[in-house]
């Protein structure tokens, strides 16, 4: 099972940095950063790329109801980001979020030589992700029902007669008592957004559930654990007290490959 780091977009230049550097050294596979509405996720990811040479650069995710591909593609080129490297990842909510991937994906396909990852909540799109993308980003999900999401994924990429997508699940990951309370925060501002409150519900738990919330580091691996065989790669989305370096790269640490 592969390993990757992610960051929220909007931690200063200099954490998002070091935290690159020390992921790359330490082996990770990925690190990514997300791609809130009031800033650029692009341009963040742009600061890990150029300190970091071997590792993929993710971004998780661009929705294409407020960015299109040409914008995208505007970005990806005007930050320099290294197509080999890239994992661009873009989704959409309903309404017509199926043909708006579907074409969002094509569009983007036609015009930046890189790999494409769709985020997938409900059924209907990770069989769509299967179809279409290079890779699929599921999110708040426990591991038994990222098997099942994954299954999905690889029926879709089947009856495309298409090798399966490379399946990513993020994970938030906190250490400590005021890291856990930024956690159950964190779970419920997701908790009160209507689709990810009904996949709450069709799975039977609770947001924080399906993340990882530890006393110490060195509960990090028995509780990474519960993953192995889920997903190819667990991307571990850092949530921290206060988004320092030195709070992100214990958790880096503490979940090292």
């Amino acid at each position: 099972m592969g390993h990757g780091f992610a960051l929220y977009a909007g931690v200063a230049p200099e954490i998002i940095r070091a935290t690159a550097r020390e992921a790359e050294a330490l082996g990770y596979s990925s690190f990514w950063v997300n791609h809130p509405g009031s800033m650029d996720g692009l341009g963040a990811l742009a600061h890990a790329a150029g300190d970091t040479r071997r590792i993929d650069l993710g971004i998780g995710v661009i929705p294409l109801n407020t960015r299109g591909p040409e914008s995208i593609v505007e970005g990806v080129k005007r930050h320099a980001l290294p197509l080999d490297r890239l994992l661009l990842g873009v989704g959409s909510p309903n309404p017509e979020a199926l043909k708006r991937v579907r074409d969002g994906v094509a569009a983007l396909r036609a015009q930046l030589a890189t790999r494409l990852i769709v985020a997938a909540l409900g059924p209907k799109m990770c069989r769509l992700a299967g179809e279409i993308a290079d890779g699929v980003l599921l999110n708040w999900l426990t591991p038994e029902h990222a098997r099942a999401s994954a299954d999905l994924v690889r029926a879709g990429a089947a009856a495309a007669k298409r090798p399966a997508p490379k399946i990513f699940a993020y994970v938030r990951l906190a250490i400590g008592e005021a890291g856990r309370a930024k956690l159950a925060e964190e779970g419920d501002r997701y908790g009160a957004i209507p689709a990810y409150a009904a996949n709450f519900e069709r799975m039977g738990v609770k947001p924080v559930e399906t993340a990882i919330g530890v006393p110490d580091p060195a509960s990090v691996p028995a509780a990474l654990a519960r993953w192995r065989g889920a997903v190819d790669e667990v991307v571990l989305r850092a949530i921290t007290a206060k988004d320092t370096v030195e709070e992100n790269l214990v958790l880096l640490r503490a979940a090292k490959p």
